[in-house]
């Protein structure tokens, strides 16, 4: 299966159970792949054939930045959905990360794996 890779998406949104969390955006980075099949589109060179990362980045984007979940799994599970509303995704692999919300570490997340036939 081919891979189309939409790496360190960075958006600003709210999340977190903390009082303070709910009240200021933060970053949040996000890394997906995305499992699809290539051929025609490479054959084709149209993006009609082609899983639209741009598109899908917007999509990721939007709902990240109003979504205002309290924990960074359900965000991801939100966003993992999303990727599997494109009927050529056949599975995704996401993370979705807090950079800077844990004193000493780069950053905290989940990464998650869904499918299209689960």
């Amino acid at each position: 299966m081919d891979k189309v890779i939409i790496k360190d998406l960075l958006v600003r949104g709210i999340i977190g159970v903390n009082d303070w969390e709910r009240k200021r955006a933060q970053d949040i980075l996000i890394n997906v792949t995305l499992f699809t099949d290539t051929r025609r589109a490479g054959e084709t060179d149209s993006i009609v054939d082609c899983v639209n990362y741009s598109t899908m980045s917007k999509r990721l984007q939007a709902h990240a930045e109003s979504a205002e979940r309290l924990t960074v799994e359900a965000l991801a599970n939100d966003l993992a959905k999303l990727c599997l509303e494109d009927k050529a995704v056949q599975r995704v692999i996401l993370r979705v990360e807090k950079p800077g919300a844990v004193r000493f570490a780069k950053s905290v997340g989940v990464e998650i794996e869904r499918s299209r036939d689960e």
